[in-house]
């Protein structure tokens, strides 16, 4: 009977919110406005089906909650979708001293190819820091960041739950050289030479090709490969932002008219 009763309440605060939802809906489309967003933490879930009946859609989840839209306006939605893409980063560590390059490979890949140490990017971290961390946590080595590579898109990607998705390699300069790697992520781990990177048929074709882009680099200057970085205002007010390209001279930087 306290079952039944409890069950009854929970049918009664759902009326409720329907009730009340419905009169909002009305409200909101007389005022002119275009949308709800409504966000249901992950312990209320109970009402996204009430929600849904109502026209509500998903927008997104994340680990704690959900989020879901009704578009008011006239037409089909303009609301902009949630993030259709996942960003994975990896570090080319290369000596120049020693025209070494840092490679490992993967523990839990069927073909145990040669490759960057690498991994996802995390909410809110610059491809630079994505690349040193991943190199310190899979190989121990630490690094600073050099320049952008390259930039691989793949769309429906399985790995990236069928989302399109961005794979960046960075030139990263060793800090330190004795190997500490992990030995959960990597089977093997070694310094390299790049010549024998670039002959390898044990390697990805992304890495097979990044390889001979940092010898044409160390052998032609790498200016001529590197994309630079170049923090600059954002136009919200207090905000910034990363510019990555081939270096500008700085007498371009400042001029204001082409002779």
């Amino acid at each position: 009977m306290g079952r039944f009763s409890h069950t009854n309440r929970k049918l009664q605060i759902i009326f409720i919110l329907l009730n009340n939802m419905a009169t909002a809906i009305q409200q909101w489309r007389s005022e002119g406005r275009i949308a709800v967003w409504l966000h249901i933490p992950i312990l209320q879930s109970r009402f996204i089906a009430p929600a849904a009946s109502l026209g509500f859609c998903f927008h997104h989840a994340v680990s704690d909650s959900s989020t879901l839209t009704l578009w008011l306006g006239e037409g089909p939605s303009r609301l902009p979708g949630y993030a259709t893409h996942q960003v994975g980063v990896a570090g080319a560590v290369f000596d120049e001293n020693t025209r070494k390059i840092l490679v490992v490979q993967d523990r839990n890949k069927l073909k145990n190819m040669w490759k960057f140490p690498g991994g996802l990017s995390e909410p809110g971290e610059d491809i630079g820091d994505t690349a040193v961390r991943e190199v310190f946590e899979e190989t121990g080595i630490k690094s600073e960041f050099r320049s952008l590579l390259s930039i691989r898109q793949q769309h429906t990607n399985p790995g990236a739950f069928g989302k399109s998705d961005m794979y960046i390699i960075c030139r990263l300069q060793p800090c330190s050289f004795t190997i500490n790697f992990c030995q959960h992520e990597c089977l093997r781990c070694e310094w390299m030479d790049l010549n024998d990177l670039v002959k390898t048929e044990n390697t990805t074709p992304i890495t097979s090709r990044v390889a001979r882009l940092l010898l044409y680099g160390y052998r032609e200057g790498f200016d001529k490969i590197d994309l630079t970085m170049e923090e600059l205002p954002a136009v919200y007010t207090g905000l910034f932002y990363k510019l990555y390209h081939r270096k500008l001279p700085d007498k371009y930087k400042t001029m204001t008219l082409m002779d």
